[in-house]
């Protein structure tokens, strides 16, 4: 005899669990002034205020050591945005790594009073990653995308009208059932950071409306920048001490900062409680970091094209075939900074060692 089930035993029934790829759980958002919800990504953006890591950035203008030139005309724009009440332009920074890219968005959103929202261009790897973002951003708020060159074609197509017009066009559907949608983007500003703005495409790049470059720091700069990063760490160090990390930083706050830690690792083992010059020359010289900021491998790139190859010229791939070193690590990592001290020169033929660096080799070696 058969048994009917009721419509309500049915709906109470748990039906089996298929086997396969389990579908991800969609974040949804609705637009203002639209029909459609837009997919947001989650966990793409960075949230630097509450990070203990970063408690050492400056959150003004006027405390950011450095690159005067670019502070002058950060100044101008945020004054002529507060006067006319708008949001600040799209502005566009390139430079070395750890030259304080981030830090400036973070100030730039302080000064103007607005939110700052940080991510990087390789988490943005679908359309909705960034519609969701641009969705949800409040009037004059700054999204900032770091190494910016590295965006997918659609991402950047999509940036076009937001950047310009501030809206997102937005096909909805396939085949002759697509439609595109316009939505209505608030007024803000997108702050890109690279640190190679000649693999940005030129239609991008020319719809920044600020253009500015981070320069290397001077010696001085990167005292005042360790001096203040060890108040805020409450560290008791000397002036010389100071100078002394600073002349082996590279010209950059980032590693400034990371040798500092260095320094005071080793100032608490040793139970010295004033960091000074003897002392820093001797945490640093344990972690291989001579006086220019040369470290191990920087030395055994020049002592190779000396010793091998009668200090050139040399081409790359020898360099790297020589020394172990992958090539395009030597290229971007630790070329840029011999080059800029004027320990090593490019030619026609391949790198040419120059007269600075056998001096400064001899000195390392007596």
């Amino acid at each position: 005899m058969a048994i009917k089930r009721s419509s309500s035993q049915q709906k109470s029934e748990r039906l089996p669990r298929q086997k396969g790829k389990r579908k991800p759980t969609e974040v949804k958002a609705k637009s203002p002034n639209s029909e459609e919800n837009i997919l947001v990504s989650t966990e793409i953006v960075e949230d630097l205020e509450n990070n203990n890591e970063d408690k050492i950035r400056p959150h003004r203008l006027v405390d950011y050591i450095g690159q005067k030139d670019l502070k002058a005309v950060l100044q101008i724009a945020i004054a002529a945005a507060q006067q006319r009440q708008e949001q600040l332009d799209h502005i566009l920074l390139y430079g070395p790594p750890g030259l304080g890219k981030t830090t400036m968005s973070l100030i730039l959103a302080s000064e103007m009073g607005v939110n700052c929202k940080i991510t990087a261009a390789p988490a943005l790897e679908r359309p909705r990653d960034i519609i969701g973002l641009l969705v949800n951003l409040k009037p004059k708020d700054i999204l900032f995308i770091d190494e910016i060159h590295r965006l997918n074609r659609i991402t950047e197509e999509l940036l076009y009208p937001a950047m310009e017009d501030g809206r997102l066009d937005v096909t909805i559907g396939k085949g002759q059932a697509a439609k595109i949608r316009t939505i209505p983007l608030a007024p803000f500003t997108l702050m890109g950071a690279t640190t190679k703005i000649g693999s940005l495409t030129s239609p991008l790049r020319d719809r920044f409306g600020l253009i500015q470059r981070l320069q290397f720091y001077y010696v001085d700069e990167l005292t005042e920048i360790i001096l203040r990063s060890a108040s805020i760490l409450k560290l008791e160090i000397e002036q010389e001490g100071a100078e002394e990390i600073a002349r082996r930083s590279r010209g950059t706050p980032r590693i400034a900062n990371r040798l500092l830690r260095r320094v005071r690792d080793y100032a608490q083992v040793k139970q010295q409680t004033v960091i000074t010059q003897p002392l820093a020359g001797e945490a640093l010289d344990i972690h291989n970091v001579d006086a220019r900021g040369l470290d191990w491998t920087d030395r055994l790139v020049l002592s190779t094209m000396i010793d091998q190859f009668q200090g050139g010229p040399v081409g790359l791939e020898a360099i790297a075939a020589a020394t172990g070193e992958d090539k395009k690590t030597i290229e971007e990592v630790y070329e840029p900074y011999l080059l800029q001290i004027g320990f090593i020169n490019r030619t026609t033929r391949g790198r040419v060692v120059t007269d600075k660096a056998y001096e400064h080799l001899k000195t390392v070696d007596s």
